[in-house]
C-alpha cells in the first residue's frame, strides 16, 4: 500500500481554490476574532491534494496562507511579501524550488524556506540547502515534525528581512500581520487587514479596487463589482478612528482608495 503524502492528516472538501498562474488566500477565520497574531505563510505545492492537505493543517494552527502551484509565481510573491516563513515543493512548473530559493537570496529576500520533496538521497539534500534552504523535509511527511521544523527555521536570526510598513503613527508588520497605531495594538479583521497592507505599501498612491479585490479576496470577483469593497473600507476606517491612528483612508471617486498621514 502506498504511504500518504501526508501523515496525521487526511484530506477532506472544503472552501480551497488552487488557480494554475494564480494564487489562494486561506486564512483561519474573517469577521470578529484577533487575527494580528496569525503569521503568513507561503505554500509552494503543484499537487492539488497535496496543498489542500497541508494548507488545512497549515491553517488549523494558526497561519494565513498564499497557495500558488508554480515556481516563477512562488518567486513573484516573494518579492512582493514578508513571509514569516516558506514551504516550497522542489519540482513545480515553471521553475524548480531550488531554484526558487537561489534566486530569491540572489534578490536578498531573506525568507525562511522549509523545502518540501520525495528527492531523499543525500546529494538531494546538499544541493537543497546549498541552494539557500533553511530546511529539508523528506515526503511523506508526518504533519507534527513539519509543524516543528518552521517554528524552528522562524527562531533563527533574520538578515535584511523587510521593514515594517509605516504612515504616520500606523506601523503594520507584513510577516506577523500586527498593527499598531502608536505603539498600541490595533484588531483588524483578515480582509481589513488585507486591504490596509496593500494600501500602506503604496501610499501615498492611490489603489484601484480590482487591486484592493485582488489582495483582500480570495474570488476577487466576489468583491470588485459590488460594495464589498466599500463596506470593509468603511469598517477599517472606524477602527484606525478608534485607534487614534494618524492616518486618512480617502476615497478617490471612480479610481479606489488610497492612505495617507493625517
Amino acid at each position: 500500500m502506498k504511504a500518504p503524502l501526508v501523515r496525521n492528516l487526511k484530506p477532506r472538501s472544503g472552501r480551497f481554490t488552487l488557480r494554475s498562474g494564480a494564487r489562494a488566500r486561506l486564512s483561519a477565520g474573517d469577521g470578529i476574532g484577533n487575527v494580528s497574531a496569525d503569521l503568513r505563510l507561503l505554500l509552494a505545492e503543484d499537487d492539488r491534494a497535496l496543498a489542500e492537505v497541508l494548507a488545512r493543517g497549515l491553517q488549523e494552527d494558526g497561519y494565513v496562507l498564499d497557495v500558488v502551484d508554480r515556481g516563477d509565481d512562488a518567486l513573484h510573491m516573494l518579492r512582493l511579501y514578508d513571509y514569516a516563513a516558506a514551504v516550497l515543493d522542489w519540482r513545480m512548473p515553471g521553475m524548480e524550488g531550488a531554484e526558487v530559493v537561489r534566486e530569491a537570496r540572489r534578490l536578498k529576500i531573506a525568507t525562511p524556506v522549509l523545502m518540501l520533496t520525495a528527492r531523499d538521497t543525500v546529494t538531494d539534500r546538499v544541493q537543497g540547502l546549498d541552494s539557500g534552504a533553511d530546511d529539508y523535509l523528506v515526503k511523506p511527511v508526518a504533519f507534527p515534525e513539519l509543524l516543528a521544523r518552521l517554528r524552528a527555521i522562524q527562531r533563527r536570526p533574520r538578515q535584511g528581512s523587510a521593514p515594517h510598513l509605516a504612515v504616520g503613527n500606523l506601523t503594520l508588520d507584513p510577516a506577523t500581520r500586527l498593527v499598531q497605531a502608536g505603539g498600541q495594538p490595533v484588531l483588524l479583521t483578515n480582509r481589513e487587514l488585507g486591504i490596509l497592507e496593500i494600501l500602506m505599501r503604496r501610499s501615498p498612491a492611490v489603489v484601484d479596487r480590482v487591486s484592493m479585490a485582488r489582495h483582500a479576496w480570495m474570488e476577487e470577483e466576489d468583491a470588485a463589482g459590488s460594495n464589498t469593497i466599500d463596506v470593509h473600507v468603511g469598517r477599517l476606517r472606524r477602527k484606525l478612528a478608534r485607534a487614534e491612528a494618524a492616518v486618512q483612508v480617502v476615497t478617490v471617486r471612480g479610481v479606489g482608495h488610497r492612505v495617507v498621514p493625517a
